[in-house]
């Protein structure tokens, strides 16, 4: 066996684990093994006894170890809870028509807007926390571009752009449970997803989310609801209300105790009909008819709980409802929920693994119970959520990696603030500088002393689970009168290259309108100015690069419509990329200069993509001859033009395509001489050494001849 995926599914009523092996697109079920919890562990899908729990975790885990001969340290899971929240939000960056060139920013942009969620989300608490709910997962809803839709921000110009997500947000508790039961049972979280949208990644393809559905998982305890459309999951909800509800009314209306109703509910619904015994003693058949109808009371119940979820989650009925899970074997189920939400009886149905796409189960039961812990493993192993915990002055700390973490991460989720960490600036001075009045505080405070696993550190040094972190807060700092170079620095002094030679842009300073050196003392109050090229424009005209710069678009009119002739104007570039002659300039940026020439009908044409004309070139009695024909005929007014003639501005021109026909043999008289004083007797026309006529088409490489015969 190749590399297995280990997951489980960790139910109210039992823990499922099962194996599966990918191979290229295909997923193969090795194994499974299912255990019942001894006791009520588990209540609405959270812990409510973590060592209970993980003692049959451990069972599982020992079981699949045993039965194909490899150990497992760590499992793919889900997460459920009632307090799984969904929340859309959005962040934009300014452009400034600089288009974004590196993926970075985008998810930069993607995980502030994640954060904007996150800040919302609080707003709604009592104590305005959010660190009590990690994030764990979100999908993008729209990029745009000055709020116009666009498939991607990359290398797009314009003002600002926007990213517009949905996040889901997990209460802390239902993990930190699920973690401690893991590790008991000496296992690591290797990935994690959630119970809502594991069964909708393996039965409902992306391609498929554009449409309203919804999908419950019905389990013992809970029946969680995910719902699709616009190309995404748009929102989750849990019920707690599931298959206990029927089992329990099993129980009392025929005298059985909880286990034993558990079972008859099962083997009437895979066998028809059950033999049981009430706790008084008294045989009795129940067949499924009987017993649909001694529960049609609690039936109704549960599918009037989860059609109000559905329309609280999404305002109105959706267009389908899939049913997993145990539960979702209820008898009548699927004709109650449709009728509560006034879907046809066909338009809400029970999905077995058989749905599954590109997955083998030979020996595994087909039944909907099974969909959800096939897709925990491959969604958690797809999709997964990595889980890191580190430990931060002894306190253990647990993040979702939605992004790569850093120390600053770490602290932030600690509830550090990291500006606390600092010393205290000395007494500061207020200056002007260029116009804008600044405060410049005395000597900084000092900078925490951080350790990584006892190594010196930076707040944005990267992490990974289990490191140790370790700060000191640092000393205040003292007042100081800073100097004009430690106020502006070398930064001022520009080296820039044009056409690979260097340039070095000076900066004068100025104290209260009086030229100063580096080394003077700044006081309060002073205002200071610095001057320096800092355009491109600037930067040509100053150094008399070029005098005189077209920027203005070449446009001319053809057949009613506007084109601009991109050799007509003079482009900027800055590093290899284009350049407007206003942006400003950066250390070390390569500036060059493509000049406008004036255009021609040539240039027209190639940006067009047109061609002038066809040629053909044959041989003629062992002679090459090219033959052409006009594809083409532009008109300025009366005026026909030719390939070689300029252009100019504003021109209004005609252009009309010429029907490319064949050329024939007779065409080629058009172009060659021949001698008719030495024909004699009777001629003939070849072509490619065969006799042809006059009228034969002829194409590139064919090789004529004419000749006479006595």
């Amino acid at each position: 066996m190749g590399d297995p995926i280990f997951a489980l599914d960790i139910g109210t009523r039992s823990v499922t684990g099962i194996i599966l092996e990918k191979l290229d697109h295909t997923f193969t079920v090795i194994d499974y093994y299912m255990k019942e919890h001894t006791e009520r562990s588990m209540r609405d899908g959270q812990i409510h006894n973590v060592v209970a729990v993980a003692q049959v975790i451990q069972e599982v885990k020992e079981k699949l170890e045993e039965k194909v001969g490899s150990t497992f340290t760590k499992t793919c899971v889900a997460a459920a809870g009632r307090s799984l929240k969904t929340v859309e939000a959005s962040a934009s960056i300014s452009l400034h028509h600089h288009p974004i060139t590196d993926t970075d920013v985008i998810k930069h942009l993607e995980l502030t807007a994640v954060q904007h969620a996150q800040h919302f989300l609080a707003q709604q608490e009592k104590n305005n926390d959010y660190n009590n709910y990690y994030c764990v997962g979100y999908s993008v809803l729209n990029y745009k571009l000055d709020q116009e839709q666009i498939g991607s921000l990359i290398d797009q110009s314009g003002e600002e752009a926007t990213v517009e997500i949905i996040a889901t947000f997990l209460p802390k508790v239902v993990v930190e449970s699920l973690l401690a039961a893991l590790r008991r049972a000496d296992l690591d979280m290797e990935a994690l997803t959630l119970e809502p949208i594991a069964a909708i990644h393996v039965l409902i393809p992306e391609s498929m989310r554009r449409l309203n559905v919804a999908l419950v998982d019905i389990g013992a305890g809970t029946s969680d609801i995910a719902i699709t459309d616009r190309g995404t999951v748009v929102a989750y909800g849990m019920v707690p209300i599931a298959g206990d509800e029927v089992t329990e009314a099993i129980s009392d209306h025929y005298l059985l105790d909880f286990p034993k109703a558990e079972e008859t509910k099962r083997e009437i619904v895979n066998n028809g009909e059950y033999t049981v015994a009430d706790i008084l003693g008294f045989e009795s058949i129940i067949t499924y008819e009987k017993l649909a109808q001694d529960i049609a009371k609690s039936v109704e119940r549960l599918a009037e709980a989860i059609a109000a979820e559905i329309i609280q989650l999404n305002a109105k009925a959706p267009r389908a409802i899939m049913l997993v899970g145990g539960g979702s074997l209820t008898p009548n189920l699927t004709t109650a929920l449709a009728d509560k939400l006034d879907l046809p009886h066909n338009r809400v149905a029970i999905r077995g693994i058989d749905a599954i796409q590109n997955l083998r189960h030979e020996g595994v039961p087909t039944g909907p119970d099974f969909v959800t812990p096939i897709g925990i493993a491959i969604a958690a192993k797809q999709n997964p959520v990595h889980y890191v915990s580190v430990t931060v002055n002894k306190q253990v700390i647990r993040l979702f990696e939605m992004k790569q973490l850093t120390i600053g991460d770490c602290l932030i989720q600690a509830g550090i603030k990291l500006n606390k960490l600092y010393g205290k600036p000395g007494l500061a001075s207020i200056v002007t500088v260029n116009g804008k009045e600044i405060t410049l505080p005395g000597s900084f405070g000092e900078a925490p002393q951080i350790y990584l696993n006892n190594n010196i550190a930076h707040v944005d040094d990267f992490i990974k689970d289990r490191d140790e972190i370790e700060f000191v807060a640092g000393a205040d700092g003292k007042p100081i009168k800073p100097t004009l170079q430690e106020l502006i620095g070398d930064a001022p002094m520009l080296t820039v290259f044009y056409n690979k030679k260097p340039y070095k842009l000076q900066t004068d300073l100025y104290v209260n309108g009086s030229v100063q050196n580096p080394d003077y003392v700044i006081k309060d109050g002073d205002k200071i100015m610095w001057k320096q090229t800092k355009t491109i424009r600037a930067f040509l005209q100053d150094q008399k690069l070029i005098t005189s710069i077209t920027t203005k678009p070449f446009t001319i009119r053809v057949n009613n419509r506007s084109i601009t002739i991109t050799t007509g104007t003079t482009k900027t570039f800055v590093n290899n990329e284009e350049a407007a002659l206003d942006d400003i300039l950066k250390s070390n940026d390569r500036i060059e200069v493509m000049i406008a020439k004036q255009p021609t009908v040539r240039d027209l044409l190639q940006q067009l993509d047109k061609n002038a004309s066809n040629k053909v070139t044959v041989t003629f009695n062992g002679e090459k001859v090219t033959m052409t024909q006009p594809l083409v005929t532009i008109k300025r007014e009366q005026d026909i033009l030719h390939v070689e003639d300029h252009l100019q501005p504003h021109d209004i021109l005609d252009l009309k395509e010429q029907k490319l026909e064949s050329f024939i043999f007779q065409d080629v008289f058009r172009y060659v001489h021949i001698d008719l004083s030495q024909a004699n007797g009777k001629f003939k026309l070849l072509k490619n050494n065969s006799p042809t006529s006059f009228d034969d088409v002829i194409i590139s490489g064919d090789k004529l001849e004419i000749r006479w015969e006595d």
